[in-house]
């Protein structure tokens, strides 16, 4: 079995996720950090047991042993590191949303392509049990017509100006951190849509904290998603049948739901609670696609990401949600 050595970009609460996977593979070996703090990266390196520690991203990227990296600095710097870690010959595996817009995420993957390295969006439904679930039960074809999807994810943070989820500058809005999974819900079940209507209310710090979203297609399908910083709803979608109901449901990362309603039979339910969150299903997803000298992965493809980015795109174009970095 060939080991990895892996680096991590950024540390912080989304890495302390990933890492916490990482040490349950015996291929994933942890390497080095990188921070621009080098006490946090200090710290983080003896809290896990990485090898090295940088208190910069550009010395991790140019660590010759580094083989993949993992990068989950805020959105607005996704497009900039997974250059710079390209450009320094590594694998990357990023974290959703994969940039901020359209542009970046094309000229990421063109930089994967050009290199011949291993280029990943960290999407995390489709390794999960509870979304192979729902696929089996639709493809089944026993709740016959997809009619409508209502997607949701809504939580209260505390409100930090500053804080990635409320800082244009770093790419905040609600869309990008949590309502990206009602979209990913939508494209996954119904496909791209044909038609887009938005509608957002915006924070005291000019970006969106709340959004309400329509979806119409050729096929008289419909999805209304919804995510927010001023409600808590839990997440989940609901896909409304022909012959039935399904309802998948999770907590932020666990506990995870599906309920099978059909009109005629009673109500079955499947619940699902994966090892370390389910995170290790990505990292193992990386390795495995190297071992077979694979530079994208077939559960979540480069092609998925160029939709789920466009598709963003079109709602922020409809809801007039702009990032300071795209004003001319």
């Amino acid at each position: 079995m060939k080991k990895y050595k892996w680096g991590i970009l950024a540390p912080g609460k989304m890495s302390s996720k990933f890492t916490r996977a990482l040490k349950t593979l015996e291929n994933a070996e942890l390497h080095a950090v990188g921070s621009r703090d080098i006490d946090r990266a200090a710290s983080f390196a003896l809290e896990y047991g990485f090898k090295k520690y940088y208190g910069s991203y550009e010395e991790l990227a140019s660590d010759p042993d580094v083989e993949i990296i993992y990068i989950a600095s805020p959105h607005s710097y996704h497009h900039e590191h997974t250059m710079l870690c390209l450009g320094n010959g590594k694998h990357v595996i990023c974290e959703k949303t994969f940039a901020l817009n359209t542009r970046e995420v094309t000229e990421m993957i063109a930089e994967a392509k050009k290199r011949d390295l291993f280029l990943m969006e960290a999407l995390w439904p489709p390794f999960q049990p509870f979304y192979k679930k729902a696929h089996e039960i639709i493809e089944s074809g026993v709740l016959g017509k997809l009619m409508h999807l209502e997607g949701y994810f809504s939580f209260i943070p505390p409100y930090d100006a500053n804080n990635r989820k409320f800082n244009l500058a770093l790419g905040g809005c609600s869309l990008h951190d949590i309502g990206i999974y009602p979209v990913i819900d939508a494209l996954t079940f119904f496909g791209v849509p044909s038609e887009v209507y938005a509608k957002a209310v915006f924070g005291k710090t000019g970006s969106e904290e709340a959004l309400s979203v329509i979806f119409g297609y050729h096929n008289d399908r419909m999805a209304t998603l919804y995510s927010s910083f001023r409600t808590s709803t839990g997440i989940g979608c609901r896909i409304y049948c022909e012959k039935g109901n399904l309802i998948v449901t999770r907590g932020r990362d666990m506990n995870q739901k599906v309920i099978l309603d059909l009109h005629d039979a009673e109500s079955r339910e499947f619940q699902f609670n994966p090892p370390v969150m389910g995170y290790h299903w990505e990292a193992e997803e990386v390795m495995n696609c190297l071992d077979k000298g694979l530079t994208e992965s077939t559960v979540a493809p480069l092609t998925f990401s160029l939709d789920l980015i466009k598709t963003l795109d079109r709602i922020r174009e409809a809801a007039g949600i702009v990032f300071p970095s795209e004003i001319k």
